[in-house]
């Protein structure tokens, strides 16, 4: 695999509201737990619809690796034009920074957001750009906006042999486990 999407839940969807929350580092560390044997195995790209929530701490991740691993590279690829408009100043600056990290970043739409359609052509060419997604999202807790990728992603593996990876909340709490770190 040389390409992976990474992307997953939403911030909010996790109950998260700021970068502080003591739950990101433990996602980040089961990230980092699937990621590391996909590099090794010759992962060349990061790519991230750049989402906050779990596209950016993929990110965050992504950038630490780098250090251990040089030829590692990181992509955003947003739907529309400056999708963190609307975010409160914190998360505008978090993502702006972000930016300034990423090998490379593009919107697919040349516009600021104007409907559903940016959405989908962004997924369209995730899709086609990638070889595998690691998806965050665990039916388990309900529903919520990583169903789509799932169905897509599922489709496209038993079609195509695309890589699916998933990671759940155990692997979360694996990583806790790991880290003997206490998620209660």
């Amino acid at each position: 695999m040389n390409n992976l999407l990474v992307t997953g839940y939403r911030a909010h969807e996790l109950g998260i509201f700021d970068q502080k929350h003591k739950g990101i580092p433990l996602i980040k560390k089961a990230i980092e737990n699937k990621l590391v044997p996909l590099i090794e195995d010759g992962l060349e790209w990061v790519i991230t619809p750049g989402q906050y929530g779990v596209d950016l701490w993929a990110c965050e991740v992504a950038i630490a690796l780098k250090e251990r691993y040089p030829a590692l590279k990181l992509s955003i690829i947003a739907a529309y034009l400056n999708p963190e408009e609307k975010w409160n100043e914190a998360k505008q600056d978090y993502y702006r920074g972000m930016l300034k990290q990423v090998d490379y970043y593009a919107s697919v739409s040349k516009q600021p957001y104007e409907g559903v359609w940016q959405l989908k052509a962004r997924d369209e060419l995730l899709f086609r750009k990638t070889d595998g997604i690691l998806l965050f999202y665990d039916e388990e807790n309900g529903e919520a906006s990583p169903k789509f990728m799932k169905q897509r992603a599922l489709k496209k593996h038993e079609e195509e042999g695309y890589g699916y990876i998933i990671l759940t909340g155990e692997d979360v709490q694996n990583a806790a486990d790991e880290q003997n770190w206490d998620i209660s």
